[in-house]
């Protein structure tokens, strides 16, 4: 099973002071010296809330592509793109772009979106963003497999629609899926994804009832479960270095490394393929302690 780390690129959520490129790059470069398998970076254009200062955050696709660069083996996507941010087809060929520079080590997280602050200070719509995901993906899938598609529907056109030049594979990045338990995104998610991601996780039992579903979703579209790879969001909450307990997260996973190492081969046991973290604190010692469990499962797994 592959572990990853989700990398903060948003202002520090603590004094809101701008996290700059370089200190998110040697995070980055840690992790792939450590050993992790893959880092994810969300796609946001800002956090608003009420009677609260609008917080920062740097364009996710801009700084992947950055990070690509910055890296040699580790894969690289996004947790989760969000589709009304940008046209489908300007996004298969920005997944294309990133693939190359990357030397094909992208995986294309992609989702509905939910922030609607967002979306009304960028002048984006807010409606119906179940069925535009569903037309984005009627584009987005074909592209990335055989770049080419002519689409017309309600929100999304590509006419006679090519990605060229194509990237390093050719059926292009893998496609991932994040959602939660919503009936219509799991079948949208067995019908065109590679990969599903669901989130927010603690202990491994906090999946199993999503895992039945998602493969119950397979069965209703004529689906082998078995082909559609299952990913996990997981928050790791370490009391110890932060005493209260992040409000918008219910269930984390909390532990020791030994603790966090046997959790994630839980994860492996129910057929998982890839898991990735979200430290709180997001701070070194929290990373440090990642790292830890990353060696203790890595031995494990060995053996």
């Amino acid at each position: 099973m592959k572990i990853g780390l989700l990398v903060f690129i948003a202002n520090d959520r603590e004094n809101n002071t701008k996290r700059p490129y370089d200190t998110i790059r040697t995070v980055v470069q840690q992790a792939e010296t450590d050993g992790f398998d893959s880092i994810w970076l969300p796609d946001h254009l800002f956090y608003r809330y009420p009677d609260q200062p609008t917080r920062g955050i740097w364009e996710c696709w801009t700084m992947l592509a950055a990070l690509a660069e910055a890296t040699q083996r580790v894969e690289i996507g996004t947790l989760v793109t969000c589709n009304s941010f940008r046209n489908p087809a300007i996004l298969a060929k920005m997944a294309t772009t990133v693939d190359e520079v990357s030397h094909g080590r992208l995986i294309l997280g992609v989702g509905a979106g939910w922030n609607e602050p967002e979306y009304q200070a960028f002048g984006l719509p807010f409606d119906h963003r179940v069925d535009r995901f569903e037309e984005a993906l009627q584009i987005i899938k074909p592209l990335l497999r055989e770049g080419h598609v002519d689409f017309a529907g309600r929100y999304y056109q590509a006419r006679n629609c090519d990605i060229v030049p194509r990237g390093p594979r050719s059926e292009g990045p893998p496609l991932m899926v994040g959602s939660e338990a919503g009936p219509r995104m799991l079948r949208l998610t067995a019908k065109y994804a590679d990969l599903w991601n669901t989130g927010y996780m603690g202990k491994p039992d906090t999946i199993v009832g999503r895992l039945a579903k998602i493969r119950a979703a397979c069965r209703e579209v004529g689906r082998d479960p078995t082909t559609l790879g299952i990913t996990a969001f997981i928050v790791l909450w370490l009391p110890e270095l932060q005493a209260n307990k992040p409000s918008f997260f219910d269930n984390p996973l909390t532990g020791t490394a030994d603790e966090i190492a046997a959790a994630m081969q839980g994860y492996a046991e129910l057929g998982v393929q890839h898991i990735m973290f979200q430290c709180e604190p997001y701070t070194i010692e929290s990373r440090k302690r990642l790292s830890e469990a990353l060696r203790i499962y890595r031995g494990v797994e060995k053996r």
